[in-house]
C-alpha cells in the first residue's frame, strides 16, 4: 500500500503557495474634467502617458468621460495607463481637481470641502459666485501659470506662452497663403524676392518666441518695446539677425506702414497700440493682439505634452512633502499661485477687483504654525 502511494506521487510539482497581494491605497485622487463646451477652449492638462505615470506613484485618477477630446485622445487610451472614466460630478468629488479652465460657480459647489483645484489663470477667477463658494467650501485654488519653480522661473505660464508666440507665426504664414484668403506669399524670402516683414510689438517670452519662429522662417523680423534694456535682452535671446527698435511714434508709423505681419504683445511699460495708425496700415497686413487671441489653442496636444512633464514632477514633489497643504506650507513658489486658502482670499489683484478683503497667505501659514 505504501509503494502504491510512493508511485502515484512520483512526477507530481509541487503547488504554489497562494500569496495575497494587499492593494495600496491611494497617495491621492486627482479628478481630471474637460473644458466647457460653450467656449473655445481646446487646451488640457494631462497626456495619457503623462497620467500612466502619476498612476504608477500610486496616485488614482478620475477623468470626466470625453474630457480629452480637444486633443484627439479616447477615453480608451487613458484607461490602458489606469485612469479611470467616470462622470463629471464624479471627477469633482476628488481631492484635487485639475482643469485647465477656472470652474464655474455651479461646478465649484460640487467640489468636495476642503479639496484643491488647480487651473489657469481666466476670466473665471473673478467671478465674485466663484470665488465666495470656493470661500464656502473651503476650496484652495491654485493658478499653476502664477506658479514659480525653484529657481524663480514661471515655468508652466513659460511653456504656454513659447507656444502661443511659435503658434502665432503659423496663424500668419496660413493668413498670408493662398489658402488662407491671402496674397499667396511664404514668409521667407526666395533669390530675387524679398522676405515679409515682420513686426513684433511687446517683451517676454511670447514675443521672443514668435520673433525667433518667424526669423527661423527667413522673415524680415523687427521687436520694437519702449524699454532699451528689454531689446537688449531680446537680442541676446533672438540672436543678431533680430532688429531691435525703441517705440518712437514717427518710426513706429514707418514700420507699420511696411509691415506684412504685426504682432502685439506687453511691452515693459504700459503701451496701447495707436488707433489712428489703422489708416497706415496695409490691406493685406495680418494683424494678432496677445492679449485677445491665445495661438496655443489650435495645437492643443502640444500644450498638453508639455505642460504634462512639469506636472508629473510637480506631483512628485507633492508626494515627498507629503500632500497640497504641505506643498503650499513649504513652497514659496507655489504660495505664488494660490488665490484661495483655507476659506481665506489670498490674492490682492482678485480681492481688489471683486471688492473683498484679502489675508496674507505667508502671514496665515506663519500663525497656523
Amino acid at each position: 500500500m505504501t509503494d502504491h502511494l510512493k508511485k502515484d506521487n512520483i512526477g507530481l510539482e509541487p503547488q504554489p503557495e497562494q500569496i495575497a497581494v494587499e492593494e495600496k491605497t491611494p497617495f491621492l485622487t486627482i479628478g481630471l474634467v474637460g473644458n466647457y463646451a460653450d467656449t473655445d477652449e481646446t487646451r488640457f492638462l494631462l497626456t495619457p502617458e503623462g497620467c500612466g505615470l502619476l498612476t504608477s506613484s500610486n496616485i488614482r485618477i478620475l477623468m470626466e468621460s470625453g474630457a480629452a477630446t480637444d486633443i484627439s485622445f479616447p477615453d480608451s487610451a487613458y484607461n490602458e495607463y489606469g485612469v479611470e472614466t467616470v462622470s463629471r460630478d464624479e471627477a469633482l468629488k476628488a481631492a484635487i481637481v485639475l482643469s485647465y479652465q477656472p470652474l464655474r460657480a455651479k461646478d465649484i459647489k460640487k467640489m468636495r470641502r476642503g479639496a484643491t483645484l488647480l487651473t489657469m489663470v481666466g476670466d473665471g477667477l473673478f467671478d465674485i459666485n466663484v470665488i465666495k463658494g470656493a470661500l464656502e467650501q473651503q476650496i484652495t485654488i491654485g493658478c499653476l501659470d502664477n506658479m514659480l519653480s525653484y529657481n524663480d522661473d514661471p515655468v508652466f505660464a513659460d511653456i504656454v506662452d513659447e507656444i502661443d508666440g511659435r503658434a502665432a507665426i503659423i496663424y500668419a504664414q496660413e493668413f498670408l497663403s493662398y489658402v488662407g484668403g491671402g496674397k499667396g506669399v511664404l514668409l521667407a524670402g526666395v533669390a530675387g524676392i524679398n522676405p515679409c516683414e515682420v513686426l513684433i510689438i511687446g517683451d517676454g517670452t511670447t514675443a521672443y518666441s514668435a520673433a525667433k519662429a518667424a526669423l527661423a522662417t527667413g522673415a524680415y523680423v523687427t521687436l520694437m518695446n519702449n524699454d532699451i534694456s528689454a531689446l537688449q535682452r531680446a537680442r541676446q535671446t533672438c540672436g543678431d539677425k533680430l532688429n531691435t527698435i525703441a517705440i518712437h511714434p514717427k518710426v513706429l508709423f514707418n514700420k507699420v506702414k511696411t509691415a506684412d505681419v504685426i504682432l502685439i504683445g506687453k511691452c515693459t511699460r504700459t503701451f496701447e497700440f495707436p488707433k489712428k495708425l489703422s489708416v497706415a496700415l496695409k490691406d493685406s497686413v495680418y494683424v494678432l493682439n496677445f492679449d485677445e487671441t491665445h495661438p496655443s489653442i489650435s495645437v492643443p496636444r502640444t500644450v498638453a505634452m508639455a505642460l504634462s512633464n512639469v506636472l508629473v514632477n510637480f506631483f512628485d514633489e507633492m508626494i515627498i512633502k507629503g500632500g497640497m497643504q504641505s506643498m503650499v506650507a513649504n513652497t514659496p513658489g507655489v504660495q505664488c499661485g494660490i488665490v484661495t486658502y483655507r476659506g481665506k482670499l489670498v490674492d490682492k489683484l482678485v480681492g481688489s477687483y471683486l471688492g473683498l478683503p484679502s489675508v496674507n497667505l505667508k502671514v496665515m501659514l506663519t500663525a497656523s504654525n
